[in-house]
């Protein structure tokens, strides 16, 4: 039963190549995956290369067919032309005509999307408005940087209105300005209530911008959630540590922190005078209580807080402590589903 505010939904997909003109040999692409994106939230898709995630692009666009499993977009089966009406996509390497302006570029996706002209006209002056580009429309494309290419790649999937937007490396090879513009695109497509499923190798943009993300090695998924749910089953997430740096003596410290669980506590600073004195502070915060213990009882003794940082593992050092302990393995072709003709 598919649920009417699921945006995406896949269900026990399995992919396999065939490699090889004399000895062939399968490879697995994607094995048993499943997931669903519900509607309105930014959705990010982590991997190395060859995990399978653009083969799951694929499915979900209907360039691809699974030999196993069901893909469902938009509570319709994915690659039908009902549901490819409904989708908007940005290509990792999206390749504009020279001969192209901005404007051209627009009216020329807008038509293979079987628009009208009167429709892509309507369209046009808001979507430059909100990819920043008014005023560079009537440029050649080839005059772009690439971040403006980029831009306008987002401009054309949006020029049809979709309720789901499949974006591929949006922000690859941008500086950290173009990032930040097309971040801020994102941000306007979530408030707009749009669903956006985002592939990306950069993990801190993924980490700003996305509600949820799933990550996949070796065609398999090997997680799924938060960013917050997929740090607090990292190994490290037990060594969470919030730093404290305080202005007082160390004598002044120790007697503010009895009962209190501290890893370590360090002079930044030594004074004579208490009040110049630097002192820092690591607090156990596995338990959040204890954090607020520490912090209430400097604050009891008129101890100045300079600075508070909380230590936890990133979602970098998640993503290489679930990629790294997967090792590829051979695929057993006695077991490996139907390749449908």
């Amino acid at each position: 039963m598919h649920s009417s505010a699921t945006a995406i939904d896949v269900s026990n997909l399995f992919k396999t190549y065939s490699e090889g003109l004399v000895f062939r040999k399968l490879h697995s692409a994607l094995n048993n995956v499943s997931l669903s994106v519900q509607r309105g939230e930014v959705f990010g898709l982590l991997g190395p290369n060859g995990a399978g995630k653009t083969t799951l692009i694929k499915i979900l666009l209907g360039i691809l067919h699974p030999n196993q499993g069901t893909a469902r977009v938009l509570d319709m089966e994915a690659g039908s032309k009902s549901a490819r009406r409904k989708i908007g996509y940005l290509p990792e390497n999206l390749v504009f005509p020279r001969h192209h302006t901005g404007r051209s570029a627009l009216y020329f996706y807008g038509r293979l999307s079987e628009m009208t002209d009167s429709q892509i006209a309507a369209k046009e002056r808001e979507l430059f408005d909100l990819v920043s580009l008014t005023g560079r429309e009537h440029e050649p494309v080839r005059r772009y940087s690439k971040g403006m290419r980029q831009r306008l790649g987002l401009a054309q999937s949006m020029l049809h209105d979709p309720d789901l937007l499949i974006f591929d490396e949006p922000t690859e090879g941008l500086d950290p300005m173009g990032r930040s513009q097309i971040r801020n695109v994102l941000y306007k497509l979530k408030q707009r209530g749009k669903t956006v499923f985002l592939n990306s190798h950069i993990l801190q943009e993924v980490e700003l911008i996305c509600d949820r993300v799933a990550i996949m090695a070796l065609g398999k998924l090997r997680g799924i959630g938060t960013i917050d749910e997929l740090i607090e089953n990292h190994p490290d997430a037990s060594k969470a540590t919030v730093t404290i740096e305080v202005q007082a003596s160390e004598q002044q410290v120790r007697e503010s922190i009895v009962g209190c669980e501290i890893r370590r506590t360090q002079t930044i600073l030594e004074s004579k005078d208490a009040q110049s004195a630097i002192q820092r502070i690591e607090v156990d915060a596995t338990l959040q209580e204890n954090v607020d213990r520490v912090v209430d009882q400097l604050r009891a003794k008129s101890i100045s807080i300079l600075r508070m940082e909380r230590f936890r593992p990133s979602l970098e050092q998640v993503f290489m402590s679930i990629v790294g302990s997967v090792s590829p393995q051979p695929f057993p072709n006695t077991s490996s589903p139907k390749i449908q003709n």
